[in-house]
């Protein structure tokens, strides 16, 4: 006896499935924020020393540390204060900065008001210049352009960010004068400043935060686009007589684009480590310059929530790539995907 014919699967609607693709990435996005807040509480809890002795300074009176440990409520259990600190990150009350005697999430959405526009425009910068370089590179292949690329994205990948930042400093701000060298002066133009003078006193931080990123995600995606031409379906499109640039932008970037979404979101973590040495250099108020400072004065209240918020925007950026690759490749949508 012959066995029975199977059942074929039943797949969702477009649309049940993008909500599901939806859901896991959201669930991903929570559990992933919660162990991450237990790593960073529970490195500051490893430091040497009590937490209050070194915030204070190795010469401070006993009267003081305790005093301090009661106001930062080290006297409660290390489950107890991880607890207070989510639900107090849940409600947005952060504490007090111990060096500035002032709430840190003030402190933060100032900083964040500098730091948010650059990473975006640095991101932007990132993602418009590899573009355009992976695909004439993938196109030009073998030729003296692509061979150029290859060379400029190699010293791009060696030089970091820092040192770019120097060079188009002394190009652009010493020799040129065409940009400011450093500073800032605020989003409002009643306080001197506006869009106008923010936006040109960003660009030559973010343009130095971009080359390096750029480099690594154009060669990605040139090797990416290369794959995906030599696939059937490509071919079967040079067949019909379609020209070689609606082929390479039509039918072969869009597949071509995924690993390099999923490059960019861990990309965009070391474009913020960056930030930190670049906002320096730059001497711009923001998130990375007030971690440093934090460091420096040994405020670890501060130092805690403000990688908090470094971690988030990174969590949030991965988010949208991974939704970004879902609609890109629907096969994406199928539950076992997310096991691969």
């Amino acid at each position: 006896m012959p066995p029975p014919p199977e059942r074929p699967l039943l797949t969702p609607p477009p649309a049940l499935a993008a909500l599901a693709a939806l859901l896991r990435a959201s669930v991903r996005l929570g559990l992933t924020f919660v162990l991450a807040s237990a790593l960073v509480f529970a490195s500051l809890e490893l430091l040497p020393g009590h937490a209050a002795a070194l915030m204070l300074g190795p010469d401070a009176a006993p009267d003081a540390v305790l005093a301090l440990s009661r106001e930062l409520g080290l006297d409660q259990p290390a489950w107890q204060r991880y607890g207070h600190w989510m639900a107090g990150l849940a409600h947005g009350e952060l504490g007090d900065s111990y060096a500035y005697r002032t709430p840190v999430g003030p402190m933060l959405a100032e900083r964040l008001r500098l730091s948010l526009p650059l990473s975006g425009l640095a991101l932007l910068l990132t993602v418009t210049a590899s573009l355009a370089l992976g695909v004439l590179a993938a196109a030009r292949r073998g030729r003296w352009v692509d061979h150029l690329l290859l060379a400029l994205s190699q010293l791009g990948l060696a030089l970091p960010a820092f040192w770019f930042g120097m060079g188009l400093m002394w190009l652009f701000a010493v020799r040129l004068q065409w940009l400011p060298a450093g500073g800032f002066p605020g989003w409002d133009a009643e306080m001197g400043g506006g869009w106008g003078p923010a936006l040109q006193a960003l660009m030559l931080p973010a343009l130095a935060l971009a080359l390096t990123q750029t480099a690594l995600l154009a060669r990605l995606l040139r090797a990416s686009l290369l794959d995906v031409l030599q696939e059937d379906y490509v071919r079967a499109a040079r067949s019909r007589g379609l020209p070689e640039r609606r082929v390479l932008l039509r039918h072969a970037l869009r597949n071509a684009l995924v690993p390099v979404l999923t490059q960019l979101g861990t990309q965009f973590a070391a474009l913020l480590a960056g930030a930190v040495l670049i906002e320096t250099l730059f001497q711009l108020p923001g998130l990375g310059q007030l971690i440093a400072q934090a460091i420096a004065n040994r405020d670890l209240v501060v130092v805690r929530n403000a990688v908090m918020a470094l971690v988030a925007m990174v969590l949030l950026v991965n988010w949208a790539v991974d939704l970004l690759n879902t609609w890109l490749d629907p096969r994406l949508r199928r539950p076992e995907a997310s096991h691969v």
